[in-house]
């Protein structure tokens, strides 16, 4: 619902044109901006994976910012439930907010469930398919639910939990159809096999432009 307080369309004038490009930050900062949005069910491993794959680009002088769903529901999210339409704004929010950070030429590490396929795509729209990596963390619902780290799975079985993930509300796993998808098995690899899986991946992809294949 659009408050009546907004504005009309013809009292905002962007200033897009007037801001300094894109390429001279990245020059700065000696690589590329992207996102990296990662998802899966809760206690897959997204946040330690994200944190862990964080440090180590941040060991090679790599900027990086993490934007995790907890943190974000603290702050920028707060007030915002887990219904189907809260859901889609609490992406649609993070979304323009990681897609700021990459054309400042930070690489930014999204950690979010995402639970649904049309969120995934919805942020890939916001960001644009050029800097968006869709990053699948695997692990299966009794493999998340032994972890609970959360102690959530225990509290959603007791019926502490309402619209609970995996359980209640759906989660679509990747479609088919869609390219570019890593999927990242952290329920029959190590963290550190995974993190190092992930980093292979990453790594050229924030090259400076220009520096090897498939770089634009």
């Amino acid at each position: 619902m659009i408050s009546s307080s907004m504005p009309p369309d013809d009292d905002i004038h962007p200033e897009f044109h007037r801001m300094l490009a894109r390429e001279a930050k990245e020059t700065l900062l000696g690589h590329r901006g992207r996102v990296l949005w990662l998802y899966g069910l809760s206690g897959s491993g997204k946040s330690t994976l994200a944190h862990a794959l964080e440090r180590r680009l941040h060991s090679e002088g790599i900027l990086t910012r993490l934007l995790d769903g907890d943190n974000i529901r603290t702050g920028l999210n707060r007030g915002l439930g887990f219904s189907d339409d809260d859901r889609r704004e609490n992406i649609r929010r993070i979304s323009e907010v990681a897609k700021l950070f990459a054309e400042t030429g930070v690489v930014t590490l999204a950690s979010f469930i995402t639970p649904r396929r049309e969120l995934r795509a919805m942020a890939r729209d916001i960001v644009g398919a050029q800097d968006f990596l869709e990053i699948f963390v695997k692990a299966s619902f009794a493999a998340c639910a032994a972890r609970d780290v959360k102690g959530l799975y225990a509290k959603a079985a007791a019926g502490g939990v309402h619209q609970f993930t995996g359980k209640d509300s759906l989660f679509e796993a990747p479609d088919a159809d869609v390219e570019d998808v890593v999927v990242i098995d952290t329920e029959h690899a190590t963290l550190e096999e995974s993190t190092d899986a992930l980093y292979q991946i990453v790594r050229p992809l924030i090259a400076p432009r220009g520096s090897g294949p498939g770089q634009k």
